[in-house]
C-alpha cells in the first residue's frame, strides 16, 4: 500500500502556523487552514508570504474568505500606504525600506488581519519577519491575545527599521557639511545633497501614512484590537512620530545645506569677479596712459622733452602702485 505524499508547500510560503489559545505553535498546510478555523477553540493562523503568485492568493482568499478588493490590491505591489476595513477584517498596505549596496530601496508589506488570522505578504526590499515571529513565540501569554499581537509586532518591526536608515542619513549629512564649507566647489557634493533629499522625501512618503494606520488601530478598530493591545499600538504610533519628525528635521537641514552651498558658490564667484575686476583696473591705467601718448600729435609738449619717457614710466609706476595698494586694502586683490 502506497503512502500518500505530503502536499508540497510553495517556496513563496515562508510560514503557515496555527497558534493555540495558550500560544503554542503548530505548523499546518495551506489546505488545513479552513479546518483549523472551523473549530472555535481560540486559536488563530499566521501565514507569511513573499511575492506570491496570484493563484496562491486566490487559494488564501478561499481559505480565509478574504474580500475581492483586498486580494486585488495584494496582487498589485504598488499600493499607497493605507488601511481598509472589509467587514470584520482589515487590509493594511505598508511601505518598507532597507539599504541595499549603499542605496535606499523600498518594498511593500500587505497585511490581512481578521479575528482568527494574520496574513503578511512581502514585496520587494523587505526584511524577513522571522525574527518578529520568533519574538512573538517567546511571549506565549501575548500570543494568546490573538492576531492583533502579531500585527503589532510586524508594524513595530517595520517602523523600527526606519530609524537606523534615518540615523545613517544624518551621518551622511554631517559628512557632507565638511564638503559644503570646503574652499573648492565640487559638483559631487551637490549631487549627493540632492540624492539624500530625494531619499528622505521618499522615506517621508513611507513613514507619514503609518501615523494614520496606527492611529486608526488605536481608536477605531476596537473589535480586532482589544483594550490590552491599544497600549502597544500607541507605542508604535509614538515611534512613527519620532521617525517622521526626524525625517522632517533632516529634510529642513538638507534644504538649508543646499541653500548654504549655493550661497557659498555665489560668494566664491563674486570673489573671483572682484579679483578679475581689480587686475583689469590695474591694467587699465598703463593702457590709458600708453594709448594717450601713442597718438603722436605734433604739438604734444611732453614728446619733445629730454626726460619725458622716463618721467612717464615713473608716473605709470606710481599710478599702478597707488591702485594696487588701494585694491589690496579693499580686498579686491
Amino acid at each position: 500500500m502506497n503512502t500518500p505524499l505530503a502536499p508540497i508547500t510553495p517556496a513563496c510560503v515562508i510560514n503557515c502556523v496555527a497558534y493555540g489559545r495558550d500560544g503554542s505553535r503548530r505548523d499546518i498546510t495551506l489546505d488545513a487552514i479552513s479546518d483549523v478555523l472551523a473549530v472555535d477553540d481560540g486559536s488563530f493562523v499566521w501565514v507569511g508570504l513573499y511575492e506570491p503568485e496570484e493563484s496562491l492568493l486566490d487559494k488564501l482568499q478561499e481559505e480565509f474568505g478574504l474580500h475581492d478588493l483586498a486580494v486585488e490590491d495584494a496582487h498589485n505591489a504598488h499600493q499607497r500606504p493605507k488601511i481598509e476595513a472589509y467587514g470584520q477584517s482589515l487590509f493594511i498596505a505598508a511601505h518598507t525600506a532597507q539599504v541595499v549596496d549603499g542605496k535606499l530601496s523600498f518594498g511593500e508589506t500587505h497585511i490581512f488581519v481578521g479575528p482568527r488570522y494574520l496574513v503578511t505578504v512581502r514585496h520587494g526590499s523587505s526584511l524577513s519577519y522571522a525574527p518578529v515571529r520568533a519574538r512573538c513565540e517567546r511571549e506565549p501569554e501575548l500570543m494568546a491575545v490573538g492576531p492583533s499581537y502579531g500585527l503589532y509586532a510586524v508594524l513595530d518591526f517595520i517602523v523600527d527599521n526606519f530609524m537606523p536608515i534615518v540615523d545613517e542619513f544624518r551621518e551622511q549629512l554631517n559628512a557632507l557639511e565638511q564638503d559644503i564649507f570646503a574652499e573648492s566647489f565640487r559638483r559631487e557634493t551637490v549631487a549627493k545633497l540632492y540624492q539624500l533629499k530625494r531619499d528622505l522625501t521618499r522615506m517621508r512618503l513611507a513613514v507619514a501614512p503609518m501615523q494614520d494606520i496606527t492611529g486608526q488601530l488605536t481608536r477605531v478598530h476596537t473589535a480586532l484590537v482589544g483594550e490590552e493591545m491599544r497600549l502597544y499600538f500607541r507605542d508604535v504610533f509614538d515611534h512613527t512620530l519620532r521617525v517622521n519628525d526626524a525625517t522632517d528635521t533632516l529634510r529642513e537641514m538638507l534644504t538649508a545645506a543646499m541653500s548654504v552651498n549655493l550661497a557659498l558658490v555665489t560668494v566664491a564667484q563674486g570673489e573671483i569677479v572682484k579679483r578679475l575686476a581689480g587686475w583689469a583696473g590695474l591694467l587699465a591705467a598703463p593702457t590709458l596712459i600708453a594709448s594717450w601718448y601713442g597718438m603722436n600729435f605734433v604739438h604734444m609738449p611732453e614728446l619733445g622733452g629730454r626726460y619725458s619717457y622716463w618721467i612717464m614710466i615713473g608716473v605709470t609706476i606710481l599710478v599702478c602702485s597707488g591702485l594696487y595698494a588701494t585694491l589690496r586694502r579693499a580686498k579686491w586683490l
